[in-house]
């Protein structure tokens, strides 16, 4: 496998990782008020290819978080217990939101690794033309 193609690969991996993650912490923001929702955590892993030395991201299995979920009072709620209170989400829109940016930036490093590495094998191309 050239180069380039491993290059490609390493990036196309990062792509499909991140955009995996971005899925995942739109779905903890969207899901920020319902009763019970735990937020999904999404890790990373190195996963190598057939024999070869280069490594790509995978995502990791989706794991729940743990965290006590937070306590609402609201009598009315047709959830709500004997002392009007019922179980929340434990989503930090402000986590969320910070991660989601996290996952864009590096989303948007490995779209420009892909495209200089198109790039640079596109001008490979044309010096060996001539």
């Amino acid at each position: 496998m050239s180069d380039f193609s491993k290059s490609l690969e390493v990036s196309s991996s990062g792509l499909r990782a991140q955009a995996t993650r971005l899925r995942h912490l739109s779905e903890n923001i969207s899901n920020a008020d319902t009763p019970g929702y735990r937020r999904k955590l999404v890790s990373f892993e190195t996963a190598f290819g057939d024999g070869n030395t280069t490594s790509t991201v995978q995502t990791g299995p989706v794991r729940l978080d743990q965290s006590v979920l937070e306590t609402v009072y609201d009598p009315s709620h047709p959830l709500a217990n004997d002392l009007g209170e019922y179980d929340g989400s434990n989503v930090n829109l402000l986590i969320e939101l910070t991660d989601a940016k996290e996952a864009q930036r590096s989303y948007e490093a490995n779209l420009k690794m892909f495209e200089q590495t198109r790039k640079m094998s596109a001008g490979l191309m044309d010096l060996l033309r001539r």
